[in-house]
C-alpha cells in the first residue's frame, strides 16, 4: 500500500499530462507531493528524509519548469534525485562507513552472520549503481525520445525497472538470510 501511496504524485502527473500538458502535469505533481507530505505529517507526525528531499526537488525543479516555461527542468528532476541517492549511498559507505541500505532494511532482514557485512556492502553498491543507471536512462529517454514517451517511461518504465530490481534483490538476499529453521 505504501508503494502505491508513494506513486500517487507520479500517477497524477501522468493523468494530468494525458489530459493537459507537461506544465499542467508539473503543477499537479507539485500539489500532489505537498498534499502527500501534509497527509503523512497529519497521520504520523514525522516525515522521512527521502520524502523531504523529494518534496524539495519537485518544488525546485517544478517551479523552474513553470516560471521559465521550460520542460527540461522537470525532465532533469528524476535524474537529479536518482544521482543524489546514488551519490549518498556511495559516498556514505566509502568515506563515512555508513551503509544506508543496511540502516533502512536491517530491522526487517536478518542476514547470516558470516556474510552479513559483505552482503550489505554489495547491496549498497548495487543500489548506488541502480540509481546511477536510472538517472542516465532518464536523461537518455528525456532527450532522445518524445515528451510523451518520457512521461510514459516515468510512470511505467522506471516503476517496472524498480520492481524488477527489488524482486531480483529479494531473490539474491534470500540466499543470505537467516531462516528460523537454521
Amino acid at each position: 500500500m505504501k508503494f502505491l501511496f508513494d506513486l500517487f504524485p507520479i500517477i497524477l502527473f501522468f493523468v494530468a499530462f494525458k489530459l493537459g500538458d507537461i506544465y499542467t502535469a508539473t503543477i499537479v505533481a507539485m500539489v500532489a507531493t505537498i498534499g502527500q507530505i501534509l497527509w503523512v505529517y497529519y497521520r504520523h507526525r514525522k516525515i522521512d528524509a527521502m520524502q523531504w528531499i523529494s518534496l524539495v526537488m519537485i518544488v525546485v525543479f517544478g517551479s523552474l519548469t513553470i516560471f521559465l516555461h521550460d520542460k527540461t527542468f522537470i525532465q532533469l528532476k528524476p535524474t537529479a534525485l536518482y544521482w543524489l541517492f546514488s551519490g549518498a549511498l556511495f559516498i556514505s559507505a566509502q568515506f563515512f562507513q555508513k551503509n544506508w541500505i543496511q540502516v533502512l532494511m536491517g530491522k526487517q532482514v536478518t542476514l547470516k552472520a558470516k556474510s552479513a557485512h559483505s552482503v550489505w556492502h554489495s547491496l549498497n553498491i548495487a543500489w548506488a549503481i541502480f540509481f546511477f543507471i536510472m538517472g542516465a536512462l532518464n536523461l537518455y529517454i528525456a532527450f532522445e525520445y518524445s515528451e510523451e514517451t518520457w512521461v510514459n517511461f516515468k510512470l511505467f518504465g522506471s516503476t517496472g525497472l524498480l520492481l524488477v530490481f527489488v524482486i531480483l534483490q529479494g531473490v539474491w538476499l534470500s540466499k543470505h538470510m537467516e531462516h528460523p529453521s537454521e
